[in-house]
Order: C-alpha cells, then sequence, then structure tokens
C-alpha cells in the first residue's frame, strides 16, 4: 500500500509493475507474458466497475448550473475515452490525459491545460480528486481540490484538499460551491 500511494495519480513513467514483481519474486518473467495478463486482469475489473454514487447528478447539476466541465487525467487517452464512453460520460467538454501534456501528476500540467481548453482561470476551478498526487497537481495549478477517495486510497493522507466527502452524493454541486466559496 505504501507503494500504491505513492503511484497512484501518476503516470506510468513512475512504476513498472513488472520490474518491480521481478524484485519481488527474484527472478526474471516473460514480461509480455506477464504485463498481458495484467492488462487483461485490470481491463476485466474495471469493466465491472459502475459509476461513482453522485457523479451522474453532480454532473447534471452542473451542466443546469453552466458550469464548463472537463477531466485531467494521468490515465492515456485511449484508457480515459474507453471508459467515458462505457460509462455514457463521454461528453464532457475537455479531456486531457497524459498523452496531452510533457508532465502527468502531480505536476499541474494537466490542470492547466483543462482550464485553458475551458477558458477558466484555474482559481475559478474546482478538481475533484482520489489521490494525494492529483491532489498535488490541482493546488500547484491553483484549483480549489475536492477530495473523494475511493477504496485504495481512503487510507492515504488527502488533507492537502481544501475539503473531503466520502462520496459526491454527500453534496450537491450548489452546496459546494457554496462551502467552497
Amino acid at each position: 500500500m505504501d507503494v500504491w500511494g505513492d503511484v497512484i495519480g501518476r503516470g506510468p513513467e513512475h512504476f513498472d509493475p513488472y520490474q518491480a514483481l521481478v524484485e519481488r519474486l527474484g527472478h526474471d518473467l516473460d514480461r509480455e507474458e506477464v504485463l498481458n495478463r495484467r492488462s487483461a486482469r485490470h481491463l476485466e475489473m474495471i469493466a465491472e466497475l459502475e459509476v461513482l454514487p453522485g457523479v451522474r447528478e453532480a454532473v447534471a447539476e452542473a451542466r443546469r448550473l453552466g458550469l464548463a466541465l472537463g477531466v485531467a487525467s494521468s490515465s492515456s487517452h485511449r484508457w480515459v475515452d474507453a471508459h467515458l464512453r462505457r460509462l455514457g460520460l463521454d461528453d464532457f467538454s475537455c479531456v486531457r490525459c497524459r498523452d496531452d501534456v510533457a508532465r502527468a501528476k502531480p505536476w499541474p500540467d494537466l490542470y492547466l491545460a483543462v482550464c485553458s481548453c475551458l477558458g477558466v482561470a484555474p482559481a475559478e476551478a474546482i478538481a475533484l480528486e482520489d489521490s494525494a498526487n492529483g491532489i498535488a497537481a490541482a493546488k500547484a495549478a491553483g484549483l480549489r481540490c475536492v477530495a473523494i477517495p475511493n477504496p485504495m486510497t481512503a487510507d492515504l493522507d488527502l488533507s492537502a484538499a481544501d475539503l473531503r466527502l466520502a462520496s459526491l452524493a454527500d453534496l450537491s454541486v450548489a452546496d459546494l460551491l457554496e462551502r467552497l466559496g
């Protein structure tokens, strides 16, 4: 969990899961086979996931309020776009991924790119994040940030966020905006 806490929310250049496995086992493995099996299992698990509680309602409310919505992800466009389509959330005004910037989270590049794309000043934007690296990126870009941890990040230190919620269903977008000023 210590390693995962440092890795989550960063780009793939930060951690090589194959090399970590080889080091733990003390011997080489067939890299292609290991990574293919890992990738297949990961995709299988992701395909089972549903939209988190409150997300659809928050997106709909934000649109009713006339807010610009974007996605900033350290994952690839291939991965992000496919899952947004699968979940029926593929109509964001702007999606920026690690493929679009020089440096992924915890660097601010992704959030600055989304704000630029949306025509919104970072000081007028709010990031929803589930990892310490994502929070660091949002704060470095000048955004306010709401931490909404997932089961893998719930025990990590997310205290750099301006607000922490257990779920996006815990607060309406209007109440969130009021609370963050």
